[in-house]
């Protein structure tokens, strides 16, 4: 399986390059050029690396990394920034960076960090994810997006199976709905919360048949997918 690496970056000519570099080593890349678009790619697939432009539209890239690290705190980050200032670096760092990469920078050097952020956290021999696993009584496809319980498949919107795959990654816990609704939708206001509301009571009712499995709301705080371990 192919390391996926996710490329935010606002300047599309140095956004091909890099991608076109980085597939030339085999990876597989996936593009954004503004922040609330790479956040919703984030979560829209299995990621092993980021690499976040600074200076984005939308949403900054120390924004868009501490909004990750809400969902993944172990993904690495790297920051692409035309700014070299220390204080710049520091605030890269405590927003959630593992590496930093001063403009203009030589493709070498790049990928020399690149390789080195990902033997950093062992991820070159990754195994290929289960793609079928279990929710309490229930089986789910998450290449095809079914969901089924007695040999009865349900089909899921890409917006449903997007708020449920953010949901299992937290099952048993709190997930604050700022974070499922700038994951899902790239944006956190009154309309797309009301949207939210509704698919999450169309997940209630795809689970329905095994009262074990539970989302709950937290009024003001988010939701709670609670499943038998």
């Amino acid at each position: 399986m192919k390391i996926k690496i996710l490329l935010v970056e606002d300047d599309v000519n140095l956004g091909v390059v890099i991608s076109d570099h980085l597939k030339s080593a085999d990876y597989d890349v996936v593009c954004a050029e503004d922040g609330a678009e790479g956040l919703v790619k984030f979560n829209e697939g299995d990621f092993n690396l980021c690499i976040l432009d600074v200076m984005l539209p939308k949403l900054d890239g120390f924004s868009l990394a501490q909004d990750i690290r809400k969902v993944n705190a172990e993904i690495p980050i790297l920051f692409l920034t035309a700014k070299s200032m220390t204080e710049d670096k520091i605030k890269g760092f405590e927003a959630g960076g593992d590496d930093y990469l001063t403009k203009p920078f030589s493709l070498q050097e790049f990928q020399l960090r690149v390789k080195a952020l990902l033997k950093r956290v062992r991820i070159e021999t990754k195994e290929v994810e289960e793609m079928v696993f279990s929710i309490g009584n229930y089986t789910y496809d998450t290449e095809n997006q079914v969901l089924s319980i007695n040999n009865l498949p349900k089909t899921l919107t890409k917006k449903e199976a997007q708020i449920l795959k953010l949901l299992y990654r937290h099952k048993n816990q709190v997930i604050s709905r700022e974070i499922i609704l700038k994951g899902v939708w790239g944006q956190d206001d009154y309309f797309v919360g009301r949207s939210l509301d509704v698919f999450i009571t169309k997940l209630r009712k795809y689970f329905s048949d095994d009262p074990r499995i539970i989302i709950s709301n937290l009024h003001g705080v988010g939701f709670k997918f609670e499943i038998p371990e």
